[in-house]
């Protein structure tokens, strides 16, 4: 489905990120792997993808971090000259309530998760093609709150706008912008949420289950496809049927 395509995907060493990038490979696009400390786990994604024939690199930058994220987008100009689909998926989270969030807490998610979606398409934009594909990755949270993560819920939130607004900007070159709200995930921003936590999560979910990584990147791989090319603007949920 992506022959012939090259995407960078951020925050791809592990989670979400990393079942991205090997259905990429899988579909038999080139893939930019970024990471922000975990060059070893990097590698290994770069290792699983390349079995699929494909030409893949690890580019290691913090996406709060404009300088990096220009020498990020100077190394794949230099090897791929181009790209045709954006995955904004790095995120991290720092819960607390808002009494107890410090300013840091606050900073360091809105930082990584808002800042770095426009610090790194802002630096890729002269290297995406017209008629090529930027999908961010936001949150239900974004859409309904979430007791203790403001600054997360803020973020996802802002990622939505961010979303909707550049969909506008880019139709005239028949570049959609979407987005995914997952619900939630087996990764390791998910795996700490207490055990009965998440049998009352699974219980409200109508498939009384977690998310794998796949659930995720499999709509990832339909929106960068040509299979997707009349939708923009949207904001897809993936969670099982959690928020209806």
């Amino acid at each position: 489905m992506l022959k012939n395509k090259t995407a960078l995907i951020t925050g791809a060493s592990r989670g979400i990120g990393e079942a991205i990038a090997i259905e990429f490979a899988k579909n038999n696009a080139d893939i930019i792997i970024n990471y922000y400390n975990d060059s070893g786990e990097a590698q290994k994604v770069v290792d699983k993808a390349k079995k699929y024939g494909v030409k893949c690199i690890a580019v290691k930058a913090d996406v709060g971090n404009f300088d990096e994220v220009k020498q990020m987008a100077e190394t794949i100009q230099k090897n791929f000259g181009k790209i045709d689909i954006l995955i904004n998926n790095a995120g991290i989270t720092k819960d607390k309530t808002l009494k107890n969030m410090t300013l840091d807490e606050w900073n360091a998610v809105i930082n990584t998760n808002l800042n770095g979606i426009f610090y790194v398409t802002k630096a890729m934009f002269p290297l995406i093609s017209d008629g090529g594909r930027i999908i961010n990755i936001s949150s239900i949270v974004g859409q309904y709150g979430n007791f203790g993560q403001c600054n997360y819920a803020a973020a996802k939130a802002g990622i939505i706008g961010f979303t909707k607004s550049l969909a506008k900007e880019l139709g005239k070159r028949k570049i959609t912008v979407n987005a995914i709200a997952p619900g939630f995930v087996k990764t390791d921003i998910t795996k700490n949420i207490p055990f009965f936590k998440k049998k009352i999560i699974n219980y409200m979910t109508p498939l009384k289950e977690e998310a794998e990584p796949i659930d995720i990147a499999n709509v990832v791989v339909f929106l960068a496809s040509e299979k997707a090319r009349y939708i923009t603007g949207t904001v897809i949920n993936v969670d099982g049927g959690l928020t209806i």
